[in-house]
């Protein structure tokens, strides 16, 4: 499947911004599961593009001088394609996929993420109520279960938490968003010795329009090969032609966006447009 995505964030203050310096993952890199085949971003400042530990592409720009209004535009088209299936897979890893550094790329290990962060430590509560889920290994059908376990346990429900909210404090609370779910998944992977990283990305469901921005989780099946699974708690799948993904992380904060310092800039308001369109 082939998409059209135009991604506008438009924040504006009461209170002039007098600088403000930016950090966006805004542009997705074509990979094992999709093709990136034209994007363009705008921003009200010079962007200097590289690339994360995380093999994310990365944009940064500066603005000084007065200003309510800061407008960031994504545009471009981007193939989705079949995770790899194959021999060296196996049918129990179906959607399974390789994911390598390119030529002369530093990365790091798939082992990096096994470690918590501040948004995705895992309680004790979370532990036993996921060890079950994994006890006899952490092939794509448990991963899946325990993914239905986590969709039940942190119940969807739009605006009941914030970009701040730890998996702890979702799991506490009963509902969540899909950064939440996601973040949950992740936790309780690396809880349980699995690594695990946050996916930020697009979610096409002409009939929800509001989960055009998602996030879901990729689960590590074997650090050495390199191959990884995406579970998308909210949907209860493995992530298929309806998923673009943005961005990788340890959490929301390492891959969220967009993310900004500002001086002076009270009163903020935020204002996010997307859309996605099927090219076939």
């Amino acid at each position: 499947m082939k998409y059209k995505i135009r991604h506008k964030t438009v924040y504006q203050y009461t209170e002039p911004v007098r600088r403000s310096v930016h950090e966006l993952r805004l542009s997705p890199r074509s990979g094992p599961l999709q093709a990136v085949q034209a994007w363009t971003l705008s921003a009200p400042g010079n962007l200097s593009e590289a690339r994360d530990g995380f093999g994310n592409i990365v944009h940064n720009f500066t603005m000084t001088g007065p200003a309510r209004t800061i407008a960031i535009s994504a545009t471009g088209e981007v193939e989705v394609m079949a995770a790899q299936r194959g021999d060296d897979i196996g049918d129990a890893s179906h959607g399974a996929f390789h994911d390598a550094p390119d030529a002369g790329e530093a990365r790091v290990s798939p082992l990096y993420f096994m470690a918590a962060t501040p948004l995705t430590q895992a309680p004790a509560e979370m532990q036993a109520f996921a060890a079950p889920y994994l006890a006899a290994g952490h092939d794509v059908p448990a991963l899946l279960a325990l993914a239905e376990g986590i969709a039940a346990r942190v119940r969807y429900q739009a605006n009941s938490t914030h970009v701040g909210t730890s998996a702890a404090e979702a799991f506490r609370l009963g509902s969540g968003v899909c950064q939440d779910q996601a973040q949950v998944m992740v936790a309780a992977c690396r809880a349980l010795g699995v690594p695990a990283r946050y996916v930020s990305g697009y979610f096409f469901d002409p009939a929800a329009t509001e989960m055009a921005s998602h996030a879901w989780a990729d689960v590590c099946l074997d650090a050495g090969r390199g191959l990884w699974c995406s579970i998308d708690v909210t949907h209860g799948c493995v992530t298929d032609a309806r998923h673009v993904r943005l961005a990788v992380g340890r959490d929301y904060a390492s891959a969220a966006p967009i993310r900004g310092i500002l001086e002076g800039g009270a009163g903020e308001t935020l204002e996010v447009a997307i859309d996605i369109t099927p090219l076939g």
